[in-house]
């Protein structure tokens, strides 16, 4: 059965054995991440309507480059439902294993959100239906 979160401006249902983690949230940001079982995650960020969201974007992938020397990025633009979203998809390497990490942003009424998912590679296969499923629930509600 799904939980519904619904807080800090946010709302969106994840499934009932995934974590919630609102440490950003408690220093002060408009953040929550949900991470799984097997420690994929899907986080989402809510930014100020004037926030500049391309900017935003290429803040995380810098972020993850610094991490993550050999990631590749590429640029996406994807329409769920009536938003048209844009952000990077990237892969990368971690402890020998391929990855996969994605970034979309777009601005609702309330703000601008800019949502993140990774996972490595075999769990991404299971895990990226609920990923967008968490990403639908969310659009929904904006």
């Amino acid at each position: 059965m799904p939980q519904t979160y619904q807080k800090l401006g946010l709302q969106f249902q994840y499934p009932d054995n995934w974590t919630i983690d609102e440490e950003d949230a408690l220093a002060g940001n408009a953040t929550v991440s949900v991470q799984s079982p097997e420690g994929g995650f899907w986080s989402v960020t809510l930014h100020p309507v004037a926030a500049d969201l391309p900017e935003l974007l290429a803040g995380a992938v810098a972020a993850m480059r610094e991490v993550y020397e050999q990631l590749d990025s590429e640029p996406v633009q994807e329409t769920i439902g009536v938003h048209e979203l844009e952000g990077f998809d990237m892969n990368f390497y971690c402890l020998d294993l391929t990855n996969t990490a994605c970034v979309r942003g777009l601005r609702t009424r309330r703000g601008t959100l800019v949502i993140f998912w990774q996972a490595e590679d075999r769990e991404y296969a299971r895990s990226e239906p609920i990923f967008q499923a968490m990403t639908i629930s969310l659009l929904r509600a904006s």
